[in-house]
């Protein structure tokens, strides 16, 4: 009941500004220097900020090998075909090209020496480590993350995504160490992949090894389809990544959806995934290894209970990281800052500029807003933004 009174309360502030994204071009003077974006970036070393929760998608039209599931363009499957057009539109550009050369627009918006974390998305893979197209919704290689990274490397980083199913897994990581890569990069409830399988572990210990953190999705997935793997996604199965000392974020602090309490069974009661998270986050065995992205917490059904609670855990500050999820923030239905000024997590007068902000360029608008959030007094420190040391390799 609760749950739902809090939705409903959020969607009345649905469509904010509107479906569509218009898409407009470079941010006009008025707001590049607006004092709501000065405040944002003071106290911040701009060479320090890595935005880390970056989607590098496309259509597949060109080289890159990017790989789009057919029924994302089929009418017959309106579910997909819908996501597929948000996403298209939010990122502003209907070509493999165009996608990256928006996205490279964008950074260059924020301050000299902000990047961006890049990510490749890797394929289901099937019990025998197989790829497995038929239930893969889209797929972007690492060597077209590595190479878009290296194209542009005063703006771009890269993560890798390998499904440790695969039979060359521990090669591919190897390699795309070399290669450059900062992370990995999973999500569970649609790759099939099952954190807790002893199947992971030769994964695990590679991953420390390497020294490659481990950024995996946990809680419900909505912008992707799965194929009944949701299970997959509940934050307890990171246990034992995490007891193998890989280091982990785990994405959105797991803000939505519910999954079973495995500590009381594999039966278990749902409770929400955030408390599952809360859990982990306060076990004093993986202060050291387990981190949080506070992407996405801003969307509408993300908010509440989870974004204040977030903002206000002291503990918690120095293992928080900042990412957009982009191109979510374009995503125009799935953000409301009316709403967050009503939960008073916002100041009524920042409104209108992050709306205008928004229109124009969705990464500054992420930047912007969550800089300028607060709940009783507290605020996301400088240290959530300047991520680069995280990703660096440690001596």
């Amino acid at each position: 009941m609760v749950a739902a009174a809090a939705a409903a309360a959020a969607w009345r502030f649905w469509p904010e500004q509107g479906f569509w994204n218009p898409c407009r071009a470079a941010l006009p003077p008025h707001l590049a220097n607006h004092e709501l974006v000065a405040a944002a970036w003071a106290g911040i070393d701009p060479a320090q900020v890595w935005d880390m929760h970056v989607h590098l998608l496309g259509t597949g039209d060109g080289a890159s090998g990017v790989y789009v599931n057919p029924q994302t363009a089929s009418v017959l499957h309106p579910t997909l075909y819908v996501r597929r057009a948000f996403f298209l539109n939010a990122a502003c550009g209907e070509s493999d090209r165009a996608y990256v050369e928006r996205l490279r627009t964008l950074a260059d918006e924020l301050r000299p020496g902000a990047k961006l974390l890049l990510f490749a998305f890797e394929r289901v893979h099937d019990s025998r480590g197989a790829p497995d197209l038929k239930h893969s919704m889209f797929y972007v290689p690492d060597a077209h993350a590595r190479d878009t990274a290296r194209a542009y490397p005063q703006r771009f980083e890269w993560a890798a995504s390998i499904h440790p199913y695969r039979a060359d897994a521990l090669d591919a990581l190897a390699q795309a160490k070399r290669d450059g890569a900062r992370a990995v990069k999973w999500l569970p409830a649609v790759m099939a992949i099952d954190p807790a399988s002893p199947r992971c572990r030769r994964f695990y210990d590679a991953l420390r090894a390497h020294d490659l953190p481990l950024i995996t999705h946990a809680g419900a997935e909505l912008a992707v389809a799965g194929h009944d793997w949701d299970d997959y996604g509940n934050p307890l199965r990171l246990r034992p990544a995490l007891d193998a000392g890989v280091r982990v974020v785990i994405a959105h602090c797991a803000s939505f959806g519910e999954d079973r309490d495995l500590d009381r069974g594999t039966q278990g009661p749902s409770v929400p995934s955030f408390a599952l998270f809360e859990r982990l986050m306060n076990d004093a065995r993986y202060e050291k290894n387990l981190s949080a992205d506070i992407s996405a917490l801003t969307q509408l059904n993300r908010v509440r209970p989870a974004l204040a609670r977030v903002l206000e855990e002291e503990r918690w500050q120095g293992r928080l990281v900042n990412g957009s999820d982009y191109p979510l923030p374009g995503v125009m239905p799935i953000y409301s800052v009316d709403y967050l000024v009503s939960l008073k997590l916002l100041d009524a007068a920042a409104a209108p500029v992050l709306r205008e902000i928004r229109l124009h360029n969705a990464l500054l608008f992420d930047f912007v807003l969550k800089r300028s959030l607060r709940s009783n007094g507290k605020r996301f420190g400088a240290g959530v933004f300047q991520t680069r040391s995280f990703f660096e390799p440690r001596v």
